[in-house]
């Protein structure tokens, strides 16, 4: 019995973040993503910890999600690391960043945790200043939009290199989610992060 209280306690956490609210892809990115990075951090060997702003389940038609917690009771010291799925987006214009979520990786680069970020994510990065002198990926360049779209600021000082998996130290993004697989005509970025995710993290098992 002490041996196995010894191992649950020396099980690594990872933090994941979803976004709560409206989306008509919600059951796809639940499945998809959330449900991938999910299966594949557990079977490295990881505990996977939700947390969102409001605690309250995120529900599609089909899919549900539980979070463990919420954000105001995350403690950054318990994680291993972090991961932000593409439905954590923070979009320019459109859905403003959580005020928490960019604390919680402000704390998290500043303590030398890794993180990995989806595609509409990377602005939760962009606003945390995570990506100052840091090549990363995205599904274009935010600071290179054909008119009438109006360049992201939060992107000054950060190297764009491209839409597929990018890791630079502790910062691990991609900028191919479920949803953009289609239009895009590229795969999937979901499994290639979350395997650079627990290669920077060191797997478990």
């Amino acid at each position: 019995m002490i041996c196995a209280i010894a191992e649950a306690q020396s099980v690594s956490q990872v933090l994941l973040i979803p976004r709560e609210g409206e989306s008509g892809n919600l059951d796809v990115m639940l499945k998809k993503e959330v449900g991938v990075m999910t299966d594949m951090l557990q079977k490295a060997g990881f505990k996977v910890v939700v947390a969102n702003v409001s605690g309250q389940p995120i529900e599609g038609i089909i899919k549900r999600l539980k979070p463990d917690l919420k954000l105001s009771e995350v403690k950054v010291d318990d994680y291993a690391g972090f991961i932000l799925p593409c439905m954590a987006v923070g979009q320019f214009p459109g859905p403003p960043v959580s005020p928490a979520a960019v604390s919680i990786i402000k704390q998290a680069v500043a303590k030398g945790k890794p993180v990995a970020a989806a595609n509409g994510s990377v602005y939760i990065l962009a606003e945390a200043g995570a990506l100052k002198g840091k090549r990363y990926a995205f599904v274009d360049d935010p600071l290179h939009q054909p008119p009438p779209n109006t360049k992201d600021s939060r992107f000054e000082g950060a190297i764009y290199s491209g839409p597929r998996v990018v890791q630079d130290g502790n910062i691990i993004t991609s900028g191919v989610c479920p949803v953009t697989e289609g239009w895009m005509g590229m795969p999937d970025c979901t499994p290639e992060l979350t395997r650079a995710f627990i290669a920077k993290l060191g797997r478990r098992k």
